[in-house]
């Protein structure tokens, strides 16, 4: 558990990072979630940033519910085939089962909030990713693991239409 008492869940530290292989690169900050709050149940919270030219690669999620608030960077989001801009203070939600897309199309990084209902997306970005610590050299670019659909199918994530 981190150093933020159980009742006390304001100004909450990283509790968790994880370097995000490709094609999205950059890193994930999970900020809450069951592990380090007994009381976030159905809930987790976190930052994911998105290196230039990175993506996070077409996905849906199987009955949870999501919501994005950018806060630095520019980028397209495209939601079930469409295209919306990606720009500090616009947000999305995205219904379960919405196929979504997030590109990074600046010149710095593409930075948004993420609220996860009911949780489960940490499990995988702790299966996916490499630990991350504050003030490290991020790596040079990484495969996804070999197991990442199984990875998927376990965690969070729905087949694609036509898949």
């Amino acid at each position: 558990m981190s150093s933020v008492e159980q009742d006390d869940m304001h100004n909450l530290p990283v509790s968790e990072g994880y370097w995000q292989p490709m094609p999205a690169n950059g890193y994930v900050e999970i900020r809450v979630s069951p592990l380090q709050y007994q009381q976030a149940v159905g809930v987790e919270q976190g930052i994911q940033v998105v290196a230039p030219g990175g993506y996070v690669r077409e996905h849906r999620h199987n009955g949870q519910q999501e919501l994005i608030l950018v806060f630095e960077g520019e980028g397209v989001a495209e939601i079930d085939g469409r295209e919306y801009p990606m720009f500090s203070g616009a947000s999305f939600y995205l219904a379960p089962h919405k196929s979504h897309r997030f590109t990074n199309t600046g010149e710095g990084e593409l930075k948004f909030f993420w609220v996860f209902l009911p949780g489960g997306l940490a499990d995988f970005f702790r299966r996916a990713g490499r630990p991350r610590h504050e003030g490290e050299v991020p790596p040079s670019p990484f495969a996804r693991p070999d197991n990442i659909n199984q990875i998927e199918a376990e965690t969070v994530f729905a087949p694609l239409q036509g898949s």
